[in-house]
């Protein structure tokens, strides 16, 4: 039984790592490409 708990614990763990990487790497894509899009926008309405 300790052995089984210990592999879920493992698997429980490398998933929530896992996630939060794959979190962190779309939440900065998105806030470039949010940037980005605002700052062309802005450059826009100067025109």
């Amino acid at each position: 039984m300790d052995e089984q708990l210990r592999i879920i614990l493992i698997i429980i763990i490398s998933v929530s790592i896992f996630g939060l990487l794959v979190f962190v790497f779309v939440r900065n894509y998105l806030k470039s490409k949010i940037d980005f899009l605002a700052k062309k926008e802005k450059e826009t309405k100067l025109k």
